[in-house]
Order: C-alpha cells, then sequence, then structure tokens
C-alpha cells in the first residue's frame, strides 16, 4: 500500500500471504511522484533505489542487516513510517477486512477500495 503524507491510501495492491512485497515496489510507485518514499528494511535493494533516485525522491529505506555496504538514511524521515501502519490499522477497524470474510481476492480487494475511498471522506 502507499500513502500520502497525511495516511490516507494512494495505491492498493493485493497480494498472496506468502509472497514478498518487493517485487511489486515499480508497479506500487508507478504513477506517484513522491518527494521521499519511506519505505522498511524488506525494500532495500539496489533495484529498488535507483528506481526511486529515477523518480527524483529520496530514498529513505533501512539497509538489511546481509547487506555488506552500508546506505546511510535518514533516521528522523524514517520515523513518519509509521503513517503506512497507522493506516493499516484503520483499515483495520472495518470489520470485514479485519476478519477476511470475503473468500475471493476480488470481492476483498473491492471493499478494501470501498474502505480506502471512506477514509479519503473524513
Amino acid at each position: 500500500m502507499a500513502v500520502d503524507a497525511l495516511g490516507r491510501p494512494l495505491k492498493l495492491i493485493l497480494t498472496p500471504g506468502q509472497r514478498g512485497d518487493a517485487p511489486l515496489a515499480p508497479a506500487l510507485l508507478g504513477g506517484l511522484s513522491p518527494r521521499r518514499v519511506l519505505a522498511d528494511k524488506a525494500y532495500d535493494s539496489n533495484a529498488i533505489r535507483a528506481m526511486v533516485a529515477a523518480m527524483g525522491a529520496e530514498a529513505v529505506i533501512p539497509c538489511n542487516p546481509t547487506r555488506k555496504q552500508l546506505i546511510v538514511y535518514d533516521f528522523e524521515a524514517y520515523k513518519m513510517r509509521n503513517t503506512v501502519e497507522r493506516c493499516f490499522n484503520k483499515l483495520k477497524h472495518f470489520r470485514r477486512i479485519a476478519t477476511r470474510f470475503d473468500r475471493r481476492a476480488a470481492h476483498f480487494l473491492g471493499f478494501l477500495q470501498i474502505a480506502a475511498a471512506l477514509l479519503w471522506m473524513r
């Protein structure tokens, strides 16, 4: 999920639970023009950092512990990454999302989009 600085969802992509999020970063960031991209250690790859730099944005991504050459990031800016987690929490206030009643992914994604629209209207 991509969110703006106020924690409102901009883009949602639904993936299977066992799949990593990092391979979907290009699709998630496509069409957006952020000043900064805040992400967790799972997104620490040279390809993602290069893509963010090509967008003209600053990559605020802490290094994975297995990285041989550490890359410095803005720790103060990284503190704002909890906006994404807070957005997930707001979405989980909708019981249907929290309990995952929908069996089909398309139905679940549809309700996620409705809930995201409701968050924008608040």
